[in-house]
C-alpha cells in the first residue's frame, strides 16, 4: 500500500467534498430533510458523499465504504473486511444549518477494528486534519503545516479546558464536568472537539451520549497521533470500530495519554 499517495488523495477528496458543501452553504437557501432517525440531512450531506464515495471506489485498492448515508452493511459480511472506509460526508449537520461553521468532512480507513488513517477537513475555515497511524498528525491552514501536539495535565488540575457539544449535552456528561475542580467549558459542534484537543487548545471532552463511528474515527486517529487518546468511560479501553453495532459506547477523549490522567 502507497500510504503516502493514498493519504494525499484522501486529502484531495476532503477538499472537493468541502468545496461542494460551501456552494450550498453560501446559497440563499437550502431544503432539510428527515431521516427516519429524525436526524436532519441537506443536499450538501448528499454531494459529499456522492464525490467521496466516487472518489474512494477509484483508488487502488478498493475498501468497502461504511458511511452515515450509505445503506448500512451487515455485520456478518463487514466483519471479515481487512480495510474499510469510515466516512461521515457532513459531521455537524446541525451546526451546518445553524450556518455557524462548525461542522467537517471526515474519512478514516480502519484496519480490522482499529485505527489506520484519518483526515478532517473544515470547509468553513479551510483548515485540513490529518493523521496515519505511527506518523504523527498534521494540520494546514493558510498554506502552513505544523504537526500537532497535545497539551499535558492531570484531572486533579483546576481549571481545565473540557470540550463540550452545542447541540447535545447528556446528564451523564453534566454530572462528569461537576466533578472538576472550576472546569472552563468550550462549546464547539462535530469533529472539531477532538481537534481542539489535539491542537493542545482544550484538555477534556466527555461524550457520554450517542455518537456513530463515523462521527468519531478520523478525528481520534488524529488526536491519539497527536498523543491524546479516546477510552469506553466503562473499561478505558480504547474506542474501536468495525463493530456489529455501529453505535459507539460512552467515551472520554483525553488531550494526553498519561498514568496520572485518571487518578
Amino acid at each position: 500500500m502507497d500510504k503516502t499517495g493514498l493519504l494525499e488523495a484522501v486529502k484531495s477528496l476532503a477538499r472537493e467534498a468541502g468545496a461542494s458543501i460551501m456552494e450550498i452553504y453560501e446559497g440563499s437557501d437550502f431544503k432539510v430533510e428527515s431521516k427516519q432517525d429524525e436526524s436532519p440531512l441537506t443536499a450538501a450531506d448528499k454531494a459529499s458523499n456522492k464525490i467521496i464515495c466516487a472518489g474512494l471506489e477509484s483508488l487502488d485498492p478498493v475498501f468497502p465504504i461504511i458511511s452515515e448515508e450509505n445503506k448500512e452493511i451487515p455485520y456478518e459480511i463487514r466483519r471479515d473486511y481487512p480495510y474499510t472506509w469510515l466516512v461521515d460526508p457532513l459531521d455537524g449537520t446541525k451546526e451546518f444549518i445553524k450556518r455557524n461553521g462548525d461542522f467537517t468532512v471526515n474519512i478514516a480507513l480502519i484496519k480490522g477494528q482499529e485505527l489506520e488513517m484519518g483526515v478532517v477537513y473544515l470547509p468553513v475555515f479551510d483548515e485540513l486534519y490529518w493523521a496515519w497511524k505511527g506518523m504523527g498528525a498534521f494540520m494546514e491552514s493558510e498554506g502552513q503545516i505544523r504537526q500537532l501536539q497535545t497539551g499535558d495535565f492531570r484531572l486533579s488540575d483546576q481549571g481545565l479546558r473540557v470540550v463540550c457539544s452545542r447541540s447535545h449535552m447528556s446528564p451523564e456528561t453534566e454530572a462528569f464536568i461537576k466533578k472538576l475542580k472550576e472546569p472552563e467549558l468550550v462549546s464547539r459542534g462535530s469533529a472539531l472537539k477532538f481537534l481542539l484537543l489535539a491542537k493542545g487548545d482544550a484538555h477534556i471532552y466527555p461524550r457520554l451520549g450517542p455518537t456513530m463511528e463515523w462521527d468519531t474515527g478520523a478525528a481520534q486517529m488524529i488526536l491519539e497521533e497527536a498523543g491524546g487518546e479516546v477510552l469506553e468511560a466503562s473499561s478505558s479501553v480504547p474506542l474501536r470500530y468495525n463493530k456489529a453495532q455501529l453505535l459507539n459506547p460512552h467515551f472520554v477523549a483525553f488531550a494526553r495519554t498519561n498514568p496520572l490522567l485518571h487518578g
